[in-house]
């Protein structure tokens, strides 16, 4: 099985996360800003390189004003 961090499903997610920014006019550092982390973090969340959490996607979720199954269904 391979990592969750390498499947298309995450893949799908990322890209979500991407869009949701991109709609509600935000850019990394807005995000870090309201998550208390760097923009290297969000950076590295988006291109793939850092897994994360249903926790960590339901703070995106509320950032962006989408609901949790908007990323994942």
């Amino acid at each position: 099985m391979p990592r969750a961090i390498y499947t298309e499903e995450h893949r799908v997610i990322v890209e979500r996360l991407k869009k949701a920014r991109f709609e509600i006019g935000f850019d990394q550092v807005d995000v870090a800003k309201k998550l208390g982390r760097t923009q290297s973090y969000i950076s590295k969340i988006e291109s793939g390189q850092r897994r994360f959490d249903v926790l960590q996607l339901k703070e995106f979720a509320k950032i962006y004003k989408k609901p949790l199954d908007y990323f994942v269904k």
